[in-house]
């Protein structure tokens, strides 16, 4: 399945990647959904998808000290910078919850997770290094990716862009 769309539903589409397509759709969001083999390792996921592995972003769900959530757009060759995260934030602490407590905020399972078509739309703070990029990043079902204009998608989502990561 290699299938541009600004609207709709591919073929084979679980209820994730249907939410994150109409998501993308009604936001006017250009996504390209692409199937792809289960990787090992980052860098096996980045080979199968013929990108460096600073192209795929990670969504990571982070939760608040007051219990609520945000996501955090995080290039595959970088980490959260926790203090930097926190100070941009405002708060001391901020922690990435359990599996189990990730999908009940998003309705997506871990490996799946992104903000768009996510059940509650939390804050989104994205690492400044993804401007200008094309990137991947998951599209709410396993086995698929989906790649989308690193600009459009923090402007379509309201994005924090900020320095929030260091290297691995």
């Amino acid at each position: 399945m290699d299938e541009s769309t600004d609207a709709g539903t591919g073929p084979g589409a679980s209820a994730g990647s249907e939410r994150f397509l109409a998501d993308a759709a009604s936001r006017g969001l250009r996504v390209q959904l692409v199937e792809r083999r289960v990787a090992d390792s980052l860098e096996d996921a980045a080979r199968s998808l013929g990108i460096p592995p600073s192209d795929i972003v990670k969504s990571l769900v982070v939760k608040h000290k007051d219990g609520s959530f945000l996501f955090a757009l995080v290039p595959g060759d970088r980490q959260i910078s926790w203090p930097k995260l926190r100070s941009l934030i405002g708060v001391n602490r901020l922690s990435l919850p359990p599996a189990d407590v990730a999908f009940e905020a998003t309705g997506y399972e871990r490996g799946t997770i992104t903000p768009l078509g996510s059940t509650t739309a939390w804050p989104v703070y994205a690492d400044r290094t993804i401007a200008g990029r094309r990137i991947s990043m998951g599209a709410g079902q396993h086995g698929y990716s989906a790649f989308v204009d690193a600009d459009a998608l923090t402007a379509a989502l309201d994005a924090v862009v900020a320095d929030i990561t260091e290297p691995n």
